[in-house]
């Protein structure tokens, strides 16, 4: 898998774009973009604030919904729509914007359920502490190293 994270022409003109580079069969090439590959706005920088509210992600005036909430809203579309190329085999350019996914959950209800007076389940930590930061260097290198090919 590759994921691009720049403007959409940055890697093409190094040669580097998703049609320049051979990859194996079922790589799939991730493009997470501001604004989208095409039209005036897809050379477009972004970032989470200015996208969502690019994508109608705001509230009453000039109100922020959550900051540079456009950015982890991406990553969990981006992750769903990775796994669903993983399930067809891949061999995919999936493209995902910010301001797309901004777009698509500025549409949704505010509430799910505004009869429910319950609050919101709080999830439990768990006891069992995290390892030390970087425990598990060695093994991720090796996974790395015997994986090693191009892209």
């Amino acid at each position: 898998m590759v994921i691009e994270g720049s403007r959409p022409a940055a890697l093409m003109r190094r040669g580097l774009g998703p049609d320049q580079v051979r990859g194996r069969d079922g790589r799939i090439w991730l493009r997470v973009t501001g604004y989208g590959t095409e039209w005036e706005r897809a050379d477009r920088v972004a970032f989470g604030d200015d996208a969502a509210v690019a994508g109608g992600l705001v509230g009453a005036g000039v109100e922020f919904v959550g900051d540079a909430i456009a950015d982890p809203l991406t990553g969990l579309a981006a992750t769903y729509a990775v796994l669903d190329s993983l399930g067809r085999g891949g061999g995919e350019i999936v493209e995902i914007a910010l301001a797309e996914v901004a777009a698509d959950y500025a549409t949704l209800p505010l509430a799910v359920n505004s009869k429910s007076t319950r609050p919101p389940r709080i999830p439990r930590l768990p006891r069992v502490p995290a390892r030390d930061l970087g425990a598990d260097n060695g093994r991720v290198r090796e996974l790395v190293e015997a994986r090693l090919t191009t892209c």
